[in-house]
């Protein structure tokens, strides 16, 4: 029985430049930061570093859930991110976009007023 997202690796080619990126960008730091794997808590849920990887844009595509998607897209491309799709809304009141963080990997956002985190196992 799958229990729900736990985890989205994200592979890098620089970890110590990935792990200040992403602690900007989620304003986090790394709960577990060792050579082989930065793990970060976000919203209960685990963001990883996966050094010496291939990034790309084109495999798994997580979203993470922002409260305000606008507002973040913004702040994600001041830290130097290339939008991939703006700010779409999808309808019934969820909208979504994606950046190509600064080592290659997309990195989805969405807002969904429909999520019902009690529903989270």
């Amino acid at each position: 029985m799958f229990l729900g997202l736990r985890t989205a690796i994200y592979p890098v080619t620089d970890l110590a430049a990935a792990k200040l990126w992403y602690a900007k960008a989620f304003r986090a730091e790394p709960y577990f930061d060792q050579p082989f794997y930065v793990g970060f808590s976000i919203g209960g849920f685990e963001l990883g570093l996966l050094p010496n990887g291939t990034p790309g844009v084109d495999g798994a595509q997580p979203l993470w859930g922002v409260s305000n998607i606008g507002e973040e897209l913004q702040h994600l491309l001041s830290l130097g991110a290339t939008e991939l799709e703006p700010v779409t809304d999808v309808g019934e009141g969820i909208k979504v976009a994606a950046v190509q963080d600064p080592f290659g990997n997309r990195l989805g956002m969405i807002e969904n007023p429909n999520f019902k985190l009690a529903a989270v196992r």
